[in-house]
């Protein structure tokens, strides 16, 4: 890990870009990238989750000072959410962890294509997510399975179905904080912290310069550009991804 240390400050400054930019994509970016440097899948997405601890407490708290959530919401999509990310943790980390690895790949490479079809018009959200509580399992799950796609699912889908878009932003944003504690504990429980703490640790150092400076770019950078280039490089990422898992069968 020592020898990583500075690439996964590095990948927390760059997913951090383009999360402030975006509205989403840290966790995909940051677990794609840990994936391709060569961290079990299990042991990327637990590190993610802990470095969002801190990122998704400081997001909830504002937008709860900013009036932009509805707490009866996150009540229903945090408690499912919870349970989808417990169970998604819990199936990484055990000792079929292993063989989701092409599952994670292109479940990853699945959201890349998803970003770039949002860049290019607009994505109606799947019908079967009519209800917050199989949003919130879904959404949970495929988080701690695929190290994010929180935002991806969930405030997409809230977005496309509510008329405030930034009280539906604030609302994911504020149950993704107790979806993201679940999901680190249960991580926790399988690892220990000491397996990770150095990794997260090093995407909270990339990521906190970077914030102010994704404000700034926001403003700057066209958005259907940038969110065509993350899908992307998600994609890539996916597909590097399976192609790793298949070499190590061969092998």
């Amino acid at each position: 890990m020592d020898d990583y240390f500075w690439w996964i400050v590095l990948i927390g400054f760059v997913a951090q870009l383009i999360d402030g930019a975006l509205g989403m994509a840290y966790g995909l970016t940051s677990t794609s990238l840990l994936i391709t440097i060569g961290l079990p899948p299990a042991q990327a997405s637990a590190t993610v989750h802990a470095a969002e601890i801190a990122t998704t407490a400081v997001s909830g708290t504002a937008h709860h000072f900013a009036r932009n959530v509805d707490w009866r919401m996150v009540r229903v999509l945090a408690i499912a959410g919870a349970v989808g990310g417990c169970v998604g943790a819990a199936l990484l980390s055990s000792g079929i962890g292993k063989y989701l690895a092409p599952a994670v790949a292109l479940y990853l490479s699945a959201l890349g294509v998803l970003v770039i079809a949002k860049a290019i018009r607009k994505v109606q959200p799947p019908a079967a997510m009519r209800g917050l509580t199989p949003l919130g399992l879904i959404g949970g799950f495929l988080d701690a399975v695929g190290g994010g796609g929180w935002g991806p699912i969930v405030s997409s889908t809230l977005v496309y179905r509510g008329s405030e878009p930034h009280r539906m932003l604030g609302t994911s944003a504020a149950a993704e904080f107790f979806v993201t504690v679940a999901i680190t504990v249960t991580f926790a429980g399988s690892f220990g912290l000491e397996s990770f703490g150095m990794a997260a640790l090093a995407l909270v150092l990339g990521g906190v310069p970077a914030a102010p400076l994704a404000a700034v770019l926001v403003k700057i950078i066209p958005k259907k550009p940038l969110m065509i280039a993350v899908g992307v490089l998600i994609v890539t990422l996916g597909i590097l991804g399976l192609y790793r898992f298949a070499g190590s069968l061969m092998a």
